[in-house]
């Protein structure tokens, strides 16, 4: 059954005067887009209003996003300075992003980096990874580990050295590893819930305002394969 995220059940990770964390589920869009549907933004704001008996507009500002059908942490910023702050932070890559990610075939390498040049097509939506660079693309690295063997799956741990769109999906599927359940990257059928098993695991970073180190890490999601990684 598919949970959807709302103000009365939002998994939250860390939340203080600046900043709230939330751990996304599948389906739940980071911010407003064509479908109308409600994104975890205003969710989240929601929540705000009630739970600090807000009147008139409450203040949250989008830091970053994750893909609809991927899971884990978004981070969102509660005041202006935080979202300043944070907005630099993400930009001149002061963070570190762990994801999971359940894979079909075993990668070529047990771990290793990856350098390819994504290209996106925007009219379907998807980036192409290139070895070498092609007019328009960008750089695009990972560094990528094997955690774990599943019976028909292999679960990786992935370290992301830049953010482009789409970037560990298109770089997954350019070493034959496609994610389980992502069909447009060319894994054979879609999952249940219309997810794909990648989720934004762990996130290091410094706090925008107090300066303090802060790790937050995401349960993964109720699901089979995930409790067994």
């Amino acid at each position: 059954m598919k949970i959807v995220s709302d103000s009365k059940n939002l998994q939250i990770l860390h939340e203080d005067n600046h900043i709230i964390v939330v751990n996304k589920r599948v389906g739940d869009i980071v911010q407003g887009d064509k479908t109308g549907d409600e994104p975890l933004s205003e969710i989240v704001k929601s929540y705000l209003k009630v739970a600090y008996d807000k009147p008139g507009e409450v203040f949250l500002g989008v830091v970053h996003r994750l893909d609809r059908p991927t899971t884990g942490i978004v981070v969102f910023a509660k005041t202006s300075k935080a979202l300043t702050r944070l907005n630099e932070t993400f930009k001149n890559r002061e963070t570190q992003k762990t994801y999971w990610a359940i894979v079909k075939n075993a990668p070529p390498k047990t771990e290793d980096t990856l350098v390819h040049f994504l290209k996106r097509n925007t009219k379907n939506n998807t980036s192409k990874a290139h070895l070498k660079e092609v007019p328009e693309s960008k750089e695009a690295k990972l560094t990528y580990k094997t955690i774990k063997k599943l019976d028909n799956y292999y679960a990786l741990e992935i370290d992301l050295h830049t953010g482009r769109h789409h970037q560990i999906r298109a770089q997954l599927t350019a070493i034959g590893c496609p994610i389980k359940g992502d069909l447009k990257y060319g894994f054979d059928r879609s999952n249940p819930n219309g997810g794909i098993h990648l989720h934004a695991r762990k996130l290091v970073l410094t706090h925008p305002v107090t300066k303090d180190p802060l790790e937050i890490i995401a349960p993964v999601p109720e699901d089979v394969l995930w409790k067994l990684v």
